[in-house]
């Protein structure tokens, strides 16, 4: 009985090892998922490496949400080259929507892997984020009514403007509040909400990027742009984390889409260029 009592209580000890074996396998090692902003992208679905893109999706046709399938789906310029970039790495690309000064937070939080919100690699946000090569330039523009005969800089003197919160037009408006004497400016968060400002007059005028106030404009005849004469670039990059490991292969993709013709048929896709 007592040889009995023994090799029973040897085996429960065996059979609760093996449980507990058996239901810490999903922690071992290698095994667990690398959230957003890791040195090693996270596993994706399927079983391979997922990157997480924060974007602003209302800035038409860099990304937006389109509905013409019936479902909400976030499209654009942006997203075409992300999910380009990312087939060539082999990496599965998650876009997350959120507010524009929302985005350069989320990299430092490791909540986002990357930005593409046609984004410009200001000085200030040098500081805190890396930037891939610029992939597009654009320019900045005044939006306001036909009959406003607000085309120029200078016109802007005892006006209401409005700009997206935390965008390079921000940047721009403040420094023409320099110069320009009575120049009052609204920060909104969403582009569509700064168009319907200017349309019911509760502002006199928008500062937009050209190719969002083209689209803008076409939707709204009432409106028209009036391109902005600057010499610096505004041009658009992607943002990663300081000291992340993709800039490198990033910038290596971007230059061959721009050499083997990629890049341009995106340009024209969604801009008409």
């Amino acid at each position: 009985m007592k040889k009995s009592a023994l090799a029973s209580l040897a085996l429960s000890s065996l059979l609760a090892a093996a449980v507990l074996a058996g239901c810490g396998t999903g922690n071992q090692p290698g095994t667990a998922q690398q959230p957003a902003g890791q040195d090693s992208a996270g596993q994706a679905a399927g079983g391979g490496k997922k990157l997480v893109m924060a974007t602003s999706a209302d800035y038409k046709p860099y990304e937006f949400h389109d509905l013409s399938s019936g479902k909400d789906e976030i499209v654009g310029f942006d997203i075409d080259i992300a999910k380009y970039i990312g087939k060539e790495l082999g990496y599965e690309i998650e876009v997350v929507d959120m507010n524009f000064d929302g985005l350069v937070p989320a990299l430092q939080t490791k909540r986002a892997d990357f930005v593409m919100a046609g984004m410009t690699p200001t000085p200030e946000r040098l500081q805190n984020a890396d930037f891939s090569t610029i992939y597009y330039d654009a320019k900045n523009t005044i939006v306001a009514k036909k009959e406003s005969n607000l085309t120029k800089p200078e016109q802007l003197a005892g006006k209401k403007i409005t700009v997206q919160t935390g965008s390079i037009q921000e940047g721009a408006a403040k420094e023409l509040q320099k110069t320009i004497q009575g120049l009052e400016i609204v920060s909104l968060n969403k582009t569509g909400e700064i168009v319907e400002e200017v349309k019911t007059g509760r502002v006199d005028a928008a500062i937009l990027e050209d190719t969002v106030a083209k689209g803008y404009v076409e939707a709204n005849p009432e409106l028209q742009f009036t391109t902005i004469q600057s010499d610096e670039v505004n041009g658009s990059a992607i943002a990663f984390p300081k000291g992340s490991p993709h800039v490198e292969e990033f910038n290596k993709v971007i230059k061959t889409m721009q050499e083997n013709g990629e890049m341009d048929k995106l340009i024209n896709k969604w801009f008409g260029q």
